[in-house]
């Protein structure tokens, strides 16, 4: 049986930050999907088990041939694709052999592999690059292309166990569907972080890195999700009971105290007639009881807060926005961006693109890598100047963010960036805003740059948002790439409470039907038409 077993794994950085400390787990034959925010060491617990980083203490057994995909590919250079796949010197000695070179050498480089040429192009194909040629260069191929070649050059080692690092980046509709069906076939050992839920709903398990520890549930992402909704609920009843134990346990200890005072009042007022020696030594029986009876009641206290800051911290983790957005809305029907014939180099084909978009819409904008998605977008926003065409945008604010999140300025915090998005807001309601969307004491104080990719997404739809004026439209492009699974929710509910019309251009089947989408527009081959719910 193929398995990866890992035996009190500790890692750190070379500045002495601990990732792991004494971690210790197996994963069997199956396919196990690995879940946490981002920044909890998903990936460097993978390079730990390829081998590509060495543990502080521990060890590391991987039963079987390994294969391993990172999520950071070359996208340029020029390496064939056979030298990718590692075939090029088995062909090579192949077409030494055809052509009447019967050296020893050439039959050990080949081995076994007479067909490797038919297998890598069957590969190929099964992944959607039937039409690449083994001579193709790494640089004329897209993102998307090399991510499904990387797939391609593990799964033809055939190993026992495969590692794969966010294998969906950069791929389009079709490229997932094919990698979900290569991946429904896997027989051996799958250790795969993702943050693709339509991926993770195919796994047998799920493995949740969680404050150094791996713990695992049987069952995908939705019975997964599902525990942890249960769970959540849990933490909550608990935040409660606990908030009510604090608030209980102070008021007892400062009835406790109001008691001894007034206790230790009376006693001063009933005992002159007491010698003094004896009325000196009752007083010091009555501060120490007292005292002891503070003690019991500040243990208490501190017992419950304690509790309380527990359950405060098994929910914190998984902080939802809850958000009204009545400033964003647009009455139905009203026209807020109308294109004709819309003209980009060669990119758009005959006379052009031409589309209207009326409030409120929740537009999904889908097609191949390279079909012109983001370049339709950047044309709204007004970001790229068209090379023809005709077009009229509503008044009122377009928002555009793209992958790139480079809306705000990174030196400045997320207070500040509001601040200038908005700047008539008080100190109250920037205050207010800052901790609705989860920025509360020094994370809001903290420069943007130096944020997470969830928590700069965070603060770019606050400051987009909650801008003056509120935008009327939104363009979304490829918004959940390389954000967490809370992130993802998070930006769920920005776009739940948004009342105004969006565009967004996803490959994530899940999150567009989450947000709601009503429209869908498929560009391919220089046309736009509408469609139906990929």
């Amino acid at each position: 049986m193929s398995k990866i077993v890992c035996s009190n794994l500790s890692f750190s950085w070379p500045d002495g930050t601990t990732v792991f400390s004494d971690l210790s787990f197996s994963v069997s034959a199956g396919r196990t999907g690995l879940v946490a925010p981002n920044g909890a060491g998903k990936s460097t617990l993978l390079k730990l088990v390829a081998g590509e980083y060495a543990p502080s203490r521990g060890a590391v057994t991987v039963d079987g041939l390994l294969g391993y995909l990172p999520q950071a590919l070359p996208l340029t250079g020029e390496p064939t694709v056979a030298e990718v796949l590692e075939i090029a010197p088995v062909m090579r000695a192949l077409a030494a052999i055809e052509g009447g070179d019967a050296s020893e050498e050439n039959f050990t480089v080949v081995g076994n592999d007479w067909d490797v040429e038919e297998r890598a192009l069957a590969q190929l194909d099964r992944l959607g690059l039937g039409d690449v040629t083994l001579d193709r260069t790494l640089g004329t191929l897209s993102g998307g292309q090399v991510v499904s070649l990387g797939l391609a050059a593990q799964l033809l080692k055939q190993p026992d166990v495969l590692l794969l690092d966010e294998p969906t980046n950069n791929l389009d509709r079709s490229a997932r569907r094919r990698l979900y069906d290569v991946l429904g076939d896997w027989k051996g050992c799958l250790l795969l972080v993702s943050h693709d839920r339509a991926l993770l709903d195919r796994m047998d398990r799920i493995a949740e890195l969680e404050r150094g520890g791996l713990v695992f549930f049987g069952g995908n992402f939705s019975a997964y999700d599902a525990a942890k909704q249960a769970a959540r609920e849990v933490a909550e009843k608990n935040l409660r009971s606990a908030e009510a134990d604090l608030k209980r346990e102070k008021r007892e200890l400062q009835e406790a105290r109001e008691r001894a005072t007034k206790r230790a009042a009376t006693g001063a007022r009933t005992n002159t007639d007491i010698p003094r020696i004896i009325r000196g030594g009752l007083k010091r029986k009555a501060q120490e009881s007292a005292g002891r009876a503070d003690d019991v009641h500040s243990q208490r206290v501190e017992e419950a807060r304690a509790r309380r800051d527990e359950a405060d911290l098994a929910l914190r983790e998984d902080d939802t926005l809850s958000l009204s957005l009545p400033d964003t809305a647009v009455p139905a029907g009203r026209t807020v961006f109308h294109g004709e014939r819309i003209r980009v180099r060669e990119m758009f084909a005959g006379e052009g693109l031409t589309l209207a978009l009326r409030g409120p819409e929740r537009v999904a904008l889908t097609g191949g890598n390279g079909a012109g998605k983001s370049t339709l977008l950047r044309v709204m926003s007004g970001d790229l100047e068209p090379d023809g065409g005709l077009m009229h945008r509503a008044d009122g604010r377009i928002a555009y963010l793209s992958q790139r999140l480079d809306l705000l300025d990174l030196s400045l915090s997320t207070m500040e960036n509001l601040r200038r998005f908005a700047p008539s807001l008080s100190a109250t309601e920037t205050m207010y805003l800052l901790a609705r969307f989860l920025f509360r004491e020094e994370r809001a104080q903290l420069p943007v740059g130096a944020l997470s990719g969830g928590e700069r997404l965070r603060a770019t739809l606050l400051c987009v948002l909650r801008a003056e004026p509120a935008p009327r439209l939104l363009l979304l492009d490829e918004p959940t790439n390389n954000l967490d699974l809370v992130s993802v929710e998070q930006l769920t509910s920005a776009l739940r409470a948004y009342q105004g019309a969006f565009v967004v251009v996803s490959h994530d089947d899940r999150f567009l039907a989450d947000i709601g989408v009503t429209r869908w527009l498929r560009l391919a081959d220089g046309v736009l038409t509408e469609t139906g719910p990929a």
